[in-house]
């Protein structure tokens, strides 16, 4: 474009500027004029016709704007006019996106205010030259007219003095006369009266002026307020026009980079097949946002093992033993007893009891702004702020916590080893695959009510049942417990803490995982890592998962530390790349674990190890001489029409599937989650909202009734004690969970709720008196 760069927008100010619009199928996108202007969007062919012809206006109050691409937007009131507008740039076309998002806010307020008062906005755009804020200036002019009115009654009320006095003049002449008495008593009670007048009308003048004192003061106020928030909207658009500008410039230095790895792919694609979209790589970085982190060098590195190494005899065995200086029991350990429990493909198909579905409704194609909700959340707790459905995917945290069994052949596998060393490569693996569920998945779980349960009864099909329970709701806790017949039990109590950052949203589970071995008592307990959300702001959201894991084996002292490395935009290294290395109690390494969160992982056993030279950091580094690599885990494809599903894996399909006999707390049936996954979004909202008043109404019922267990009889309780009283804020340690209970883990020496039994004989049974009504 050879005409300069529009200024910034701020609230009340004129926009201009030149767009494509479309016009038919013959002629295409045309450039025209627009002209925006307190709430319409007018448009010309040139900047000569202003002055005389108008080619359309739309009204934005009941319009709806809607991003298409990078460049194009459509700006539509329903059906009788639709404008399908493309900009220059990606950069300008967030200029006028925030332009028409401010000017739409102010016509919404002043079309409600109009609606009251009877005064409307202009119903034309008004010339260049008029600038302002049609509230502003409604504002100033409902000022002057106040001030006016009071301004006349101050008048009236002078000249009521003025009169009243020489009425009171003439009355006293009146009475000095000498008459009869009727006379003078007469006159007297018409001067009391004319007093009385008189203070009155005093009265009346000084309750205008305190109104108009007051109005004033409110008017400060208001203009206060608006010009912080017309501050606050300019700062954020400026942050957005910056970070557009920052996009841009990444684009640039990636697109004019001379050396690029063929592994380097972009992280919001996920595309590790090789398989090609529509477009190369670079046209589809437009709408993501890159974590700017510097490569962090390796810790170790890996080369292949000598020859001898692959030799299997027994020589070689003993041989092995001297050099390296491994226990007996890794060296007698022969790496076919790995490899033997790869050799049917994963994952292992087991033939299913019953047929569970494999679809559900397709997602409605809603449009909602996230940053029009999420701007008022920076810094604030995510489980505390109101959510519309919108945003959610139909399962609870429950369900989201219950897919970490999806991959539980390895630990059916685990259970089998007899070296606790491989066991741990195959207990390391599993935690890494709960990851692989993630990475499409852009969707917020729902928050779980207080009590609300989940079972996943899979004992038939694969020799495992789970149960979760919602056991804390501020903060938001569960508790997990899973069991096989296989001969291990999982148990976990995640508590997540999350912030909003801006620009991303970080969530951190805290809380341990544990998983128990029956045959060999081999305890294992580990953390989560976190989990991050970005482009936020502006581009297409894409989920990173970054942190350090110690798996620890509190029986024997084996560890094996796994590293999530954060994305990076300068790094060569492979996206979402996971490391990890086996040690045992004296921290000798045996194996060597490589992958990716969202795609396989691999292990090596180490035949020898030694210090290499100096990395970039100048910190030493340990290089292990492996054996060849070997798949221990690939994640299973999604299914067909995924996009259209939540990106739900098989397992994610039937997480919410109705089944009879569940309790009746169980995720699958809260209602708004059900309205939800059947396309009623507007009638799940409404439920969400009715669940969320009534579980608020059960926490204030149970802090009453602590009060008046710690009050003594005689003591009143008010809800002025109630909100005064130290349980309001601990009310969550007089909630008693139903199917766990808090314990102290021997093992592990953490405090944990535990399964303590009973849910499924009363499942059995069908007794479910005892659960409470949530839903």
């Amino acid at each position: 474009m050879s005409e300069s760069k529009p200024p910034t927008p701020t609230p009340g100010d004129t926009y201009k500027g030149w767009l494509f619009k479309w016009t038919n199928y013959i002629k295409g996108y045309q450039r025209r004029w627009f002209v925006l202007s307190n709430g319409l969007l007018s448009y010309y062919r040139t900047q000569a016709e202003m002055g005389h012809t108008c080619r359309g206006t739309i009204n934005l109050a009941t319009a709806n704007i809607a991003v298409e691409d990078s460049c194009s937007f459509v700006i539509s009131n329903g059906g009788a006019q639709t404008y399908h507008l493309k900009a220059s740039s990606e950069v300008e076309r967030q200029r006028w996106i925030t332009a028409l998002e401010l000017a739409k806010a102010k016509a919404v307020r002043m079309q409600a205010e109009s609606d009251d008062s009877g005064d409307d906005c202009p119903s034309v755009p008004p010339t260049s030259g008029q600038g302002g804020g049609c509230r502003n200036s409604e504002v100033q002019s409902t000022l002057r007219t106040m001030t006016s009115k009071v301004e006349d009654l101050s008048t009236c009320n002078d000249l009521i003095v003025k009169h009243g006095s020489a009425l009171q003049r003439s009355l006293s002449e009146l009475e000095g006369i000498r008459g009869g008495g009727d006379m003078g008593d007469k006159i007297r009670q018409v001067t009391e009266r004319a007093t009385l007048f008189r203070i009155t009308s005093n009265a009346m003048i000084n309750a205008c002026r305190d109104f108009l004192s007051l109005a004033q003061n409110h008017n400060k106020r208001w203009q206060k307020a608006l010009q912080t928030e017309r501050d606050q909207r300019i700062r954020l658009e400026e942050t957005l026009e910056q970070l557009a500008k920052q996009h841009n410039h990444l684009e640039r230095a990636f697109r004019g980079a001379t050396v690029l790895p063929p592994s380097f792919s972009n992280p919001a694609l996920g595309n590790k097949t090789g398989v090609s979209g529509k477009g190369d790589a670079s046209d589809e970085d437009d709408d993501n946002e890159f974590f700017d982190a510097m490569e962090d060098p390796a810790e170790f590195i890996t080369v292949p093992a000598d020859p001898k190494y692959h030799r299997r005899s027994g020589s070689n065995v003993s041989g092995l033993s001297s050099e390296t200086g491994m226990d007996d029991q890794s060296v007698n350990f022969d790496e076919q007893s790995l490899a033997s429990n790869l050799e049917s493909p994963q994952p292992l198909e087991l033939e299913p009891v019953r047929q569970r579905r494999t679809r559900i409704p397709d997602k409605p194609n809603y449009y909602l702004n996230l940053w029009s909700i999420m701007k008022n959340c920076i810094g604030k707790e995510l489980s505390k702020i109101p959510m519309p459905v919108n945003f959610n995917e139909p399962i609870s945290m429950l369900q989201r916590l219950s897919e970490d069994l999806e991959y539980y052949e390895l630990l059916d596998k685990a259970a089998k080893c007899q070296s606790s060393l491989e066991q741990m490569c195959y207990v390391a693996a599993f935690t890494v695959s709960s990851y692989s569920t993630t990475v499409h998945r852009t969707g917020k779980p729902f928050n779980p009510l207080l009590g609300e349960t989940f079972e996943l009864d899979r004992q038939k099909e694969c020799g495992y049942r789970s149960l979760c329970e919602q056991v804390s709701h501020h903060p938001p806790a569960a508790a997990h417990h899973a069991m096989s017949e296989k001969g291990w039990s999982l148990r976990q109590e995640i508590t997540l803490a999350s912030k909003f950052r801006g620009k991303y949203l970080s969530i951190m589970p805290l809380g341990s995982i544990q998983c128990i071995f029956e045959k060999t008592n081999n305890h294992y307990s580990w953390k989560k890592v976190t989990t991050t959300v970005h482009n936020i702001i502006v581009g297409k959201l894409w989920i990173d998962q970054s942190g350090e894991i110690d798996v620890v084996n509190h029986r024997t002292g084996d560890r094996c530390h796994l590293k999530f490395a954060p994305y990076s935009y300068f790094s060569r290294d492979v996206p979402r790349k996971v490391t990890g290395v086996v040690t045992d109690q004296e921290g000798k390494a045996h194996y060597v674990l490589s992958g990716t969160w969202d795609e396989k992982m691999e292990f090596s056993r180490i035949m020898q190890s030694s210090k290499g030279e100096n990395g970039t950091e100048g910190k030493q580094r340990t290089v292990y001489q492996t054996l060849k690599a070997k798949e221990i885990w690939r994640k299973n494809p999604l299914p067909d029409g995924a996009e259209n599903m939540y990106y739900f894996s098989s397992l994610a399909l039937t997480l919410n599937e109705p089944e009879e006999g569940v309790a009746p707390t169980d995720s699958r049936r809260r209602p708004d989650q059900r309205l939800m996954e059947d396309g009623r979004w507007d009638e799940a909202n409404a439920e969400k909202q009715r669940l969320e008043e009534k579980q608020r109404i059960a926490r204030r019922e149970r802090e009453r009734e602590a009060v008046k267990a710690a009050s003594s009889p005689e003591e009143a309780v008010t809800e002025d004690s109630i909100n005064d009283s130290p349980f309001k804020s601990t009310h969550q340690d007089n909630y008693q969970a139903m199917w766990f209970e808090k314990t102290d883990d021997p093992v592990s020496g953490e405090t944990l709720h535990v399964y303590k039994g009973g849910y499924w004989e009363t499942k059995d049974q069908g007794s479910w008196d005892m659960c409470p009504n949530i839903f």
